[in-house]
């Protein structure tokens, strides 16, 4: 929107040409996002208070989270907002890689909200039935392979493998499958990994500025071609909605740092870990994705290990799951877990971004 009038306003007044760089807006972008979400947070914590919209707590975990029964929950559309706001003011609207990461992001939300709100307010233990939320993720996930698959060269329908610089696959029409694996597999691995104060936020901070450079590259001509990743036209604007990320991601930590005075609930989790697999599929960087975000996937492999040994066996694997209860069980304190997760997933980033030149 804000680039639109720059471009209106540049025809009498060249210094405006300036919004046109792309770095600038990502600058704005995380700044707007931070600020929204520093602005309405307090706002919004005071709304769901009052309306008693508070988090139900197991009473088969770890005890020290009995105290944390009734905190806040569903800010997680603070993140939303913020991340709609921003990227509707600073990025190219008329990019339609744009329009599919805000579509995925807010459906994925919207199920997310009836899950939280069904669970919260109705005093729904099940909150949306588990066929509904995974048909409708399904739904939004299978829309956005769809639409990249029609929208995409054959050179853009190769997996990229890392390391090896000549080494893909060319997917075809599987294609699809493999983007509908990874929107709605990076949704539940965000929301599984959700149940620790600030330890989901900050790890999907990290990975979105990552996906965020790889965009700025892969959206880049001379770059790509130097770095030997496919150049894929338009990619590019998708930085100004990972910094929004980021922006929003640090805005909501604010709050929901340990203690947590808010938790983001499934409507914040199901919609960024969604963002993220979309804007890895665009980029090309599936498996890179896979990496950086390896917390997300130790989080989801414990349950799918928990669960699967429990039925097989009669045993458990871990004391409990997801990864990071198992932790806390040994006698692990809460922030210990977390910031130790956070080491990790910056360290597997890091990894991430060498891929770009170890080849």
């Amino acid at each position: 929107m804000l680039l639109w009038l720059a471009e209106l306003l540049a025809s009498y007044e060249s210094s405006f040409r300036v919004f046109q760089y792309l770095t600038l807006r990502a600058i704005f972008g995380v700044l707007t996002a931070l600020g929204m979400s520093l602005w309405l947070g307090p706002k919004i914590i005071r709304h769901l208070t009052s309306r008693q919209i508070g988090q139900a707590v197991r009473d088969d975990g770890p005890q020290s989270h009995l105290s944390k029964a009734g905190t806040p929950t569903m800010g997680g559309a603070l993140i939303i907002v913020a991340i709609g706001i921003s990227t509707l003011l600073w990025a190219d609207l008329s990019n339609h890689y744009v329009w599919v990461v805000l579509a995925v992001t807010f459906i994925f939300g919207a199920v997310g909200w009836v899950d939280d709100y069904r669970k919260v307010i109705e005093k729904n233990s099940r909150g949306l039935p588990a066929r509904w939320k995974y048909f409708w993720q399904s739904v939004a996930g299978l829309g956005a392979a769809v639409f990249l698959y029609q929208t995409s060269t054959p050179d853009q329908l190769q997996l990229i493998v890392p390391v090896f610089k000549e080494v893909t696959i060319n997917l075809g029409i599987f294609f699809i499958v493999l983007t509908y694996f990874v929107i709605v597999g990076s949704s539940n691995a965000v929301n599984l990994t959700d149940g620790l104060d600030g330890l989901a936020i900050m790890p999907t901070v990290m990975v979105a500025g990552a996906l965020g450079i790889f965009a700025y590259l892969t959206g880049h001509v001379g770059f790509a071609e130097y770095l030997h990743i496919p150049y894929i036209k338009g990619s590019g604007e998708l930085v100004v909605i990972c910094a929004a990320m980021v922006g929003a991601g640090l805005g909501f930590l604010w709050f929901n740092t340990y203690p947590a005075q808010v938790f983001m609930g499934d409507v914040g989790a199901l919609s960024l870990g969604a963002a993220l697999g979309v804007i890895a599929v665009i980029v090309r960087q599936e498996i890179v994705l896979f990496i950086m975000g390896g917390v997300f996937v130790m989080e989801t492999v414990s349950v799918i290990l928990q669960v699967g040994s429990y039925k097989l066996t009669g045993r458990r694997i871990f004391r409990m799951a997801p990864l990071h209860h198992h932790f806390e069980l040994k006698g692990w304190p809460e922030p210990r877990v977390i910031v130790r997760f956070w080491i990790i997933t910056l360290m597997l980033v890091l990894v991430g971004l060498a891929t770009l030149k170890v080849r």
